[in-house]
């Protein structure tokens, strides 16, 4: 056997298990003997403690392998992905063995049996494979922190993802046939219907996760080679940030406060998909609400779930749009509204009828910036003088990720960006990769937005028919810092990549 010379050492790296051909994978792993690459090479990686059971397997194969050792973490994180490549192997041999309905049969009975007693996912010790890895998804998606859990089909592999900071991250791959098991195990807890597999199919779990129960809602989508899930796990009404905790500029925090302590109007808050918009109405309703206060929301989904508030959830299958929810809101004396999004010119109407007659109305719109918030709710045919005396304003925000400070590496600035935007020459940050960071290369996120309050100045561009973007570089020149000023901020500061902040929206 080759490599016995010299054990070459490596740390904070994030390995894969590598098959040998010849070699017993249980076996090598009983004796604490992984395979893996390092940049594209085979490597035999040693166990410190084990090392007598390492070199006497060793000294029974014939591979032309080097040698080496991880540090602890390394180690641990490579062990536990052969572990679960191992298990993921046994179940795909006794799905092979066994007939497939009666496998997925007596999966469903262990499911059910599960159900029954109901017990913390942490100290489920006894239940079946697939029951456990499901339990551990949980476990781990809140343990990184993630906010969606993604599982998809293809061919003949499955792959699960995380979405952590508002970017998916790969956590496991699995054999499609056990990725089949796992979607009839979620199937099974959301209470929806495991024969069908040829429509969507929407539900909601509920899981212990020490014990603390958390809401799932949970979406199945047929795809060409089968189902795909994305499970999001939804918050408690103490994950939601306070305002000065939502990470937005402290002027920007003191113009919030000053909006809402108005007692009739209505505040926009726009942005794309993920950008925040639900936790920062969340974040308002929390401000203001005072036991003296009836406070109810009509949302699709219902994501924060709140004592000290009334929420409807959206059922269009009942007929409770926004609209008819919005309308049914209005009849309950409410002092302040919340509506999850404004989609149509009957819901942009109801809500700013109520604006006008003495309610607070908190709602989204999808658009990028403030400016565009008032000619989408024109082009619904909103009539202009409605929207100048009900919005009080509308603020457009983004989520960007923070450089992990452990690994972030030096760059400087692309010769076309500083063109594109006139800057010089200066030291910035780029991602680079670290334990600390899960390997992403961000930790955490950082808010930004531009806040665009309704005055005389804004009223009278309105009425002599200005465009959102000349409403916008008016509002620039008199001081307000849009959202791509900002992202350039925080990229010359060091806090966040040029990556980044392009992918949030440089330069939308």
């Amino acid at each position: 056997m080759a490599g016995m010379g010299n054990i070459r050492e490596f740390k904070d790296l994030d390995l894969y298990p590598l098959s040998v051909e010849g070699v017993d994978s249980s076996l090598a792993y009983k004796n604490h003997l992984l395979f893996t690459k390092i940049e594209d090479n085979p490597f035999i990686i040693l166990s410190r403690e084990h090392i007598a059971d390492g070199f006497n397997l060793l000294s029974k194969l014939d591979l032309n392998y080097e040698l080496a050792f991880l540090d602890d973490d390394s180690y641990e994180r490579l062990y536990h992905r052969v572990l679960e490549k191992k298990t993921d192997d046994e179940l795909s041999k006794s799905f092979d063995e066994d007939n497939e309905n009666e496998l997925v049969e007596d999966e469903e009975l262990d499911l059910a049996e599960f159900l029954k007693t109901s017990s913390d996912i942490l100290t489920s010790e006894e239940s079946a494979p697939i029951i456990k890895f499901v339990n551990s998804l949980f476990y781990q998606a809140v343990k990184k922190g993630a906010s969606d859990i993604h599982i998809e089909h293809h061919e003949k592999r499955g792959i699960v993802r995380f979405r952590i900071d508002g970017v998916l991250v790969r956590h496991v791959e699995l054999d499609a046939k056990i990725i089949s098991l796992v979607v009839s195990r979620i199937k099974v807890i959301s209470n929806l219907d495991i024969s069908e597999k040829r429509v969507p199919q929407d539900g909601r779990t509920q899981v212990k996760i020490a014990k603390k129960n958390l809401d799932i809602r949970v979406s199945i989508l047929p795809t060409y080679y089968g189902e795909r899930v994305v499970m999001r796990i939804l918050m408690e009404s103490e994950h939601i940030p306070t305002l000065q905790n939502l990470g937005f500029s402290h002027d920007l925090t003191e113009d919030f406060e000053k909006l809402l302590e108005h007692s009739h109007g209505m505040i926009l808050v726009t942005g794309p998909t993920g950008s925040g918009k639900s936790t920062t109405l969340h974040t308002f309703l929390q401000t203001v609400a005072t036991d003296d206060k009836n406070i109810i929301t009509v949302e699709d989904p219902v994501e924060y779930k709140a004592d000290n508030i009334n929420q409807i959830q959206v059922n269009t299958k009942t007929g409770l749009t926004f609209s008819q929810g919005l309308r049914s809101i209005l009849r309950q004396d409410p002092d302040i509204v919340m509506v999850g999004e404004i989609r149509d010119k009957e819901t942009a109407e109801i809500a700013i009828q109520a604006a006008l007659t003495g309610h607070l109305m908190l709602s989204t719109l999808h658009t990028n910036n403030t400016a565009a918030a008032i000619t989408r709710l024109m082009d619904m045919g909103v009539d202009e003088f409605l929207i100048t005396s009900s919005l009080l304003g509308v603020l457009s925000q983004r989520l960007t990720r923070k450089l992990c400070p452990s690994c972030k590496k030096e760059a400087l600035i692309p010769e076309d960006i500083k063109e594109d935007f006139g800057l010089e020459s200066k030291i910035v940050y780029e991602a680079s990769s670290c334990k600390e960071c899960n390997f992403t290369g961000y930790s955490g996120r950082v808010a930004v937005g531009e806040l665009l309050v309704m005055n005389d100045d804004i009223k009278k561009m309105l009425k002599e028919g200005l465009s959102d973007f000349e409403i916008r570089e008016a509002m620039r020149v008199r001081g307000m810092k849009l959202i791509h000023e900002q992202l350039l901020d925080l990229y010359l500061d060091g806090i966040t990549s040029l990556k980044e902040i392009i992918r949030v929206g440089l330069k939308d």
